[in-house]
């Protein structure tokens, strides 16, 4: 493929938005239809790029490079290049997103207000994240950043539910401080480096012979602040307050982007900014990092048992489940690693599918409160069967993709860090109750009148279902789909840790 592919498939779906211009507001049906065809795109383009991915080279593929901004700075002048490449660690991420772009896009078709404004919005948040994971330079990697906030603000602001406003506003604050702290961060090792490219900036601080000399304490600091700015998009408690929000009141097409692909870039980040620019302070900092991951996955189950409301289980089960990427990180070994990114791409696809689930649930019964419904199985069967599915997976049933993610980082934790790794299993026993709880409350037991005749899974319906969770059981019964692009960019990463 040539170098440019990474271009076009980061700004594919701008050709619907510009398509989306010309279409009159009113003609709903035309609107919805181009929204989700210019998913497909790169969906294509993205499935190319796991087909034709060398699994064996550990390096970046498919980079691209050009001049592109020129400053001037006295005598000289900085010069901001447009990087682009893909690794084994950004590579699968970008497949997710394109999978879950597209099943979010028919999701959307629930929207009964301005459809236009909603999926221009909507592509633009998608070239956006295609943007994160495939940038190479920090300014890049902030650009595309930010053109995953603005949208979403709006999407929870205008297309949610009652609380909208505030939901949009928290989600705001919270991801906006995350972002100045990132920025602040990318500033200073520029100033430090003179670079903004991410691989030039890692051998600036990891190499000894390198003619940067770089202070402990102001390594310490930007480890710190980077740690706290993707602490906040995963979201790490007590930063995790903004997601409780905006997912008890966005609509589910959004909750999906968010759910599925958003709060992923903090894992990312930590992975491709805090692992690699800092080794020995993140190694230093395991230990913390583990407790911070043991605090999430128990406080997040603790605090689902508590909820009457579908959609909040399923916020807080995001807070729990991100908790385990934590775990994956601090164990420092290849095995927690994988575990990590495993978990990554596994949530996504498990979150996905069950905020949709929840999103039909919703859309038949005008509730999510588990103590209002009960005995959907008898008139939903097909849509009952597939949410207790999902439930599985979420659990972590063997054959699933869960059940990988969460075997790979907890091994690599009990190899570094067996007692914490030990509390934070609990989590998983938690997990179980909660989910079985809601799920079952939900589809079992005596059915209201009201709710006899509500009508099964609609054709289009079903395409997010079979997709998402044919992806789910395909990872947990032939992880190698996952794994072996990893491989060799692990090998890259993993030894510098703690060297």
């Amino acid at each position: 493929m040539a170098n440019y592919f990474l271009t076009i498939l980061t700004f594919s779906p701008l050709l619907g938005v510009l398509l989306l211009a010309f279409v009159p507001k009113t003609r709903a049906g035309t609107i919805k239809a181009i929204g989700i065809l210019a998913t497909l795109i790169p969906l294509v383009l993205a499935v190319m790029l796991y087909v034709n991915f060398d699994q064996a080279a550990k390096g970046l593929q498919l980079v691209q490079q050009s001049n592109w901004i020129n400053i001037p700075v006295g005598q000289d002048a900085l010069h901001i290049k447009y990087e682009m490449g893909v690794d084994g660690l950004s590579m699968p991420l970008v497949v997710l997103t394109a999978v879950i772009g597209t099943m979010a896009a028919i999701a959307a078709l629930t929207i009964n207000k301005r459809w236009k404004e909603f999926y221009i919005l909507f592509l633009i948040i998608e070239m956006g994240m295609f943007g994160v994971f495939t940038a190479l330079n920090l300014f890049q990697f902030f650009v595309f950043f930010e053109f995953t906030i603005i949208p979403m603000f709006f999407m929870f602001g205008i297309w949610g539910y009652q609380d909208r406003e505030k939901a949009a506003m928290k989600f705001l604050l919270y991801n906006g401080v995350g972002s100045a702290i990132m920025l602040i961060v990318f500033v200073a090792l520029f100033m430090n480096t003179l670079t903004i490219n991410m691989e030039e900036i890692r051998q600036a601080l990891t190499n000894p012979m390198s003619p940067f000399n770089v202070d402990e304490g102001l390594r310490f600091g930007l480890f710190l602040a980077l740690l706290i700015a993707f602490a906040i998009k995963i979201p790490v408690v007590p930063f995790h307050t903004w997601m409780l929000k905006a997912y008890e009141e966005g609509h589910p097409a959004v909750i999906m982007i968010s759910s599925g692909v958003l709060i992923k870039i903090g894992g990312y980040g930590l992975i491709r900014m805090n692992a690699a620019f800092f080794p020995q302070w993140m190694d230093q900092m395991a230990t913390f990092i583990a407790i911070l991951g043991v605090i999430n996955i128990l406080y997040g189950a603790v605090l689902a048992l508590a909820q009457d409301d579908l959609k909040l289980v399923l916020a807080y089960s995001s807070v729990s489940h991100m908790g385990i990427v934590l775990l994956g990180l601090a164990a420092m070994n290849a095995e927690g690693f994988q575990g990590a990114i495993f978990q990554m791409v596994s949530h996504g696809l498990i979150a996905a599918l069950m905020f949709y689930m929840v999103s039909i649930v919703h859309e038949r019964t005008d509730t999510t409160n588990i103590s209002e419904l009960g005995g959907l199985a008898k008139s939903m069967p097909v849509i009952s069967g597939v949410l207790l599915t999902a439930m599985m997976a979420s659990v972590g049933l063997p054959g699933m993709s869960g059940f990988i993610s969460e075997f790979l980082a907890f091994l690599g934790l009990f190899g570094t860090r067996p007692a914490i790794a030990a509390v934070g299993a609990l989590g998983i026993i938690l997990t179980a109750v909660y989910l079985l709880r809601a799920v079952l409350g939900t589809t079992f037991g005596p059915i209201q009148a009201k709710y006899e005749s509500l009508s099964d899974a609609r054709a289009f319906e079903v395409v997010p279902m079979v997709v998402l969770l044919s992806l789910v059981i395909l990872i947990g019964v032939y992880p190698a789909v996952l794994s072996e692009p990893l491989q060799a960019t692990l090998q890259n990463i993993v030894p510098r840790i703690g060297g």
